[in-house]
This record gives C-alpha cells, sequence and structure tokens, in this order.
C-alpha cells in the first residue's frame, strides 16, 4: 500500500507547485502590463486575444487535436456559452490592464479579493444554493466592505466591483456550459470568438493612428506578442494543479495573486493606497478569514465521511 500513497504524494506536492506558479505568475501580471505602456488598454487587449489564439493554434497543430472543433460547433448552446464565457474575460481583461496603466493596481487587488466572495454570492442568487453560516457571514462583511469604500471613498470602487462581477459570472459561465472543455479548448474557443473584435480595434486605432505596435523598439514589441505565451501559460498550470489537488487548497493560494499585485502596486509602481482604503482591505480580508475557515471546515468534514464510508461493516 505503501507505492500508491507515494504516488499520491508525489501528485499532490506537483500539483501544489502547479497553483503556485499559476498564481504567482498571475500576481506578476501588473509589472508586465506596466512594462506595455505606451500602449492603450484596448490595444493590449487585442493583441493579448491575437497572439493567444496563435499561441493555442500552434500547440493544437503540434498535438493534431482539432477532431473536439466539430463536437462544439454541432452543440450550440455550448457555443453560445463560451461566447458570453468570452466577452466576459474580455470585459475583465481590458478593466484589469486599464487598472495598471493607470496607477491602480491596488483596486485591481481588491478586485480579485472581492472575487470569491462575489462567488459565493453568486451561487445564492443565481445557483440557489445554500450557504453555510460562515459563508453568510463572509458575504455580509463583504457587502459592508462594498458599502464602506463607496462612502469612504468618495465613489463608487467600479475597478474592483467589475473585476470580481466580470470574473465571477465568467466562472458561472464556464460551469454551466464550458466544464466538459479543457483549458487549452475553451481558451482556443473564446479567443477565436474575440479574434474579429480584436481586428476591428487594431484597425480602428490604425485609423485613429494611435497603435504602438512596431513603432517603440523590439522589446516593447516583443512584450505584446508574448501576449499569447503570458496568458496560456498560468492557465495550463491553473489546469494541471486543479486535477491534482483538492478545490479548498487552491482557494487558499488563489490569495497569493492579489496580494502579489496589491504588494507590486504599492512597493514596486509607488501607487498611493489612502487610510481609507487599507480599511476597506481590512474588512475584506476578514470575509476572506471566515470563508477560508469554512472551507477547511467542510474539507474536514468531507474528509471524515469519505472514510466512514470506506470503513468495513462490523461483522454481526
Amino acid at each position: 500500500m505503501s507505492a500508491p500513497l507515494a504516488g499520491d504524494d508525489a501528485e499532490l506536492r506537483r500539483g501544489t507547485a502547479y497553483a503556485f506558479l499559476a498564481y504567482g505568475i498571475w500576481g506578476l501580471f501588473p509589472l508586465y502590463f506596466h512594462a506595455l505602456k505606451p500602449s492603450g488598454a484596448f490595444e493590449i487587449l487585442a493583441h493579448r486575444i491575437l497572439w493567444t489564439l496563435a499561441f493555442c493554434a500552434v500547440v493544437l497543430l503540434v498535438r493534431r487535436d482539432f477532431g473536439w472543433l466539430r463536437t462544439v460547433a454541432a452543440r450550440p448552446r455550448l457555443l453560445g456559452g463560451l461566447t458570453i464565457a468570452a466577452l466576459l474575460i474580455a470585459a475583465n481583461w481590458v478593466i484589469y490592464v486599464l487598472a495598471v496603466i493607470t496607477g491602480r493596481t491596488y483596486a485591481a487587488a481588491l478586485g480579485y479579493f472581492l472575487n470569491p466572495i462575489v462567488t459565493v454570492a453568486l451561487g445564492v442568487l443565481v445557483l440557489r444554493e445554500r450557504l453555510r453560516p460562515l459563508q453568510w457571514a463572509a458575504v455580509t462583511v463583504g457587502a459592508v466592505a462594498a458599502v464602506y469604500l463607496t462612502v469612504a471613498g468618495g465613489e463608487f470602487p467600479w475597478i474592483a466591483v467589475s473585476l470580481a462581477f466580470s470574473f465571477a459570472f465568467y466562472g458561472l459561465v464556464k460551469k454551466k456550459v464550458g466544464a466538459t472543455l479543457d483549458a487549452m479548448h475553451s481558451l482556443t474557443v473564446e479567443t477565436m470568438v474575440l479574434a474579429p473584435v480584436a481586428v476591428g480595434v487594431l484597425v480602428w486605432l490604425s485609423a485613429q493612428g494611435s497603435t504602438t505596435f512596431g513603432s517603440h523598439g523590439g522589446w516593447h514589441t516583443g512584450l505584446l506578442v508574448a501576449a499569447g505565451v503570458v496568458t496560456a501559460i498560468p492557465l495550463l498550470f491553473f489546469a494541471a494543479a486543479a486535477r491534482r489537488i483538492p478545490l479548498v487548497t487552491i482557494g487558499l493560494i488563489q490569495f497569493l495573486t492579489p496580494m502579489l499585485q496589491l504588494l507590486i502596486g504599492v512597493l514596486v509602481l509607488g501607487e498611493h493606497v489612502s487610510g481609507a482604503l487599507w480599511v476597506g482591505f481590512a474588512i475584506v480580508w476578514v470575509a476572506l478569514v471566515l470563508l477560508s475557515i469554512d472551507s477547511l471546515r467542510q474539507a474536514r468534514s468531507n474528509r471524515r465521511t469519505r472514510l466512514a464510508a470506506l470503513e468495513p461493516d462490523p461483522c454481526p
């Protein structure tokens, strides 16, 4: 029995490493997008879409993996759901890039701290899920944080809320219609859907004389081209992690991303975070602690249930 357990431990360690790589890379995204200045948010979005599609096409060509496209084309509901997912993730991408290049990385970080709370709330409102007491407490504290940030900040925190809701709805749509596709296939379809929009954006920007591709040196051009790899690699790491480690572990590791974003915004990019906003962050972190405790408790309960089910019945 020792060999399988050793193998399971090795897979767990490998999955944990993949998760840290995925969330760590996502956490470093502000440095990458900040380096893309003076490109605007929509130009960066367009290049990200097109170069990601190119990267996916190369991978699929090497793997000779195109048969699944017929299955997607034959399922209008799946294709429609992936189209909605594509629009949601495009909105998320452009808002995130806009936050970074305008010096509001901290607001993007806040959005991804809020995201788990919004996801839980959507479970109640859309999926009619029943929440446990600590989950209700977390959602309530999260709502208090949103109200506080609006009042104390003097304006609605639209960047943080938009990022949290767009990504939460993206996850909801993928859960409903996209679970049958692996990460690479799903990303390919989503970028295929968005490709005409991306081309249109670049044509419009070119007509306005506001494109930056190729006009700011080889380093800048190379960074724009690398958008495909930068987008796809952490997603593949995440998919590899999700197959190997429990969801509760992924849920805890995911906070690495906004924490790195916040630290980069404040310590590296020199962004100023007001005292009122720090209080808002603290309220959100209270909600996240409650969610984390609930997740750990539920994971232990599920494990005890599984172990009890495996125990042999006592002899009569």
